[in-house]
């Protein structure tokens, strides 16, 4: 268990018959976007997850509620050209605001920071800048207690858990049906296979972002885990925004009940790191340990240590695939799904059922037409 805590909604496990319009697979934050896409198209909705709802990364990130891919926009500038990078910066605004909007309880407004820790890395955040001011994005250097760099002001932080709770009971109330501790074993067009029987369904969103590969297999991608740590209490104000550092390896947040979560270090051993084991490793938690002690400065004893897997493209782009005329998989954001994988769940179910491409999923290569 993270240090967020867990859902605890006790759902049961899904019956050896159902059926629904919408089946989605894996009730994270991609899932539970999806889901609540079906239900505002009028759709039948059931929704399963292999263990409880945000017990992935989900429910384990750091918290934060960043615009755009998971390059800095500059670097994705040069990677994918001018035009694609902006469109996903601009759709994943209106998505951030959404997400706000819809679970304003567990969101907290209060601005990201790329904090520049040495004079190289402020030259880079200064190129950050720029290209963020080219495109006309909301962007300013910020010298201020969190530190020296970038700001977005419209960046947030939230409580994974308890946005994941928020969606899902609403999705409950809104009629879905959701089921825990039902994995699945196979998925095919019309007809998906549980531990526990079958699902007929006549669309289907698999959302598992750390076992995108369990669904496919030949995906240009690596599971990799992501490491944290949580403090308990302290004064109010000793970090103020979404602060991330070291080109966004590490990353910190101070939520609303005074504590303080760290994670990142992944740079220090990436070979290590590529794995789906959740088990946190000693090397990983000692420079968490190192970033709140001797950058932060904060004394309080560590509380809690998880770690949770994601997975990373090769191209760096977020996956999104369609099997056949009715099935989309997605996964793969890169570590920074919690605005991505959102647009791309929403936007999922709506090409399986309008038969139309969305500007986000044609940036994946989504192909056009039934």
């Amino acid at each position: 268990m993270s240090g967020w805590g867990r859902a605890a909604l006790c759902l049961p496990p899904a019956p050896s018959q159902l059926s629904a319009d919408l089946l989605v697979v894996g009730l994270g934050g991609t899932g539970l976007a999806a889901v609540h896409e079906g239900l505002d198209l009028g759709l039948s909705v059931v929704g399963l997850d292999a263990r409880r709802v945000a017990d992935g990364a989900a429910g384990k990130n750091g918290g934060f509620l960043l615009a755009g891919l998971s390059s800095f926009h500059h670097d994705a500038v040069e990677r994918y050209g001018r035009a694609e990078a902006a469109t996903w910066y601009r759709l994943s605004l209106s998505v951030r605001d959404d997400i706000v909007r819809r679970t304003p309880a567990a969101v907290r407004r209060v601005g990201s920071l790329r904090r520049a820790l040495d004079e190289v890395e402020e030259a880079d955040a200064r190129e950050l800048l720029e290209a963020l001011r080219a495109d006309g994005f909301d962007a300013a250097w910020v010298d201020e207690p969190d530190g020296r760099g970038v700001l977005t002001p419209g960046d947030a932080t939230f409580h994974p858990v308890a946005r994941a709770r928020a969606l899902a009971w609403s999705a409950l109330r809104r009629g879905a049906q959701l089921f825990e501790r039902s994995p699945v074993t196979s998925v095919s067009e019309g007809l998906v296979h549980t531990a526990s029987g079958v699902v007929r369904a006549r669309h289907v969103v698999v959302a598992t972002d750390g076992a995108l590969q369990s669904f496919l297999p030949d995906a240009p991608a690596t599971a990799v885990r992501l490491q944290m740590l949580k403090t308990g209490p302290v004064a109010q104000g000793v970090v103020r925004r979404a602060v991330y550092a070291r080109y966004g390896y590490d990353y910190w947040q101070q939520s609303a009940d005074g504590c303080i979560y760290v994670g990142g270090g992944r740079h220090l051993n990436p070979a290590a790191e590529a794995t789906h084991d959740e088990t946190p490793s000693d090397e990983i938690q000692r420079h968490l340990d190192h970033v709140l002690r001797d950058l932060l400065h904060v004394e309080a004893p560590v509380s809690d240590r998880w770690a949770s897997v994601v997975t990373y493209s090769q191209d760096g782009l977020p996956i999104a695939r369609r099997l056949g005329s009715s099935i989309a998989v997605l996964g793969a954001y890169n570590g920074t799904g919690n605005v991505i994988g959102a647009m791309l769940g929403r936007a999922a179910v709506r090409a399986l059922v309008e038969r139309r491409t969305p500007p986000a999923l044609g940036l994946t290569g989504w192909p056009d037409g039934p």
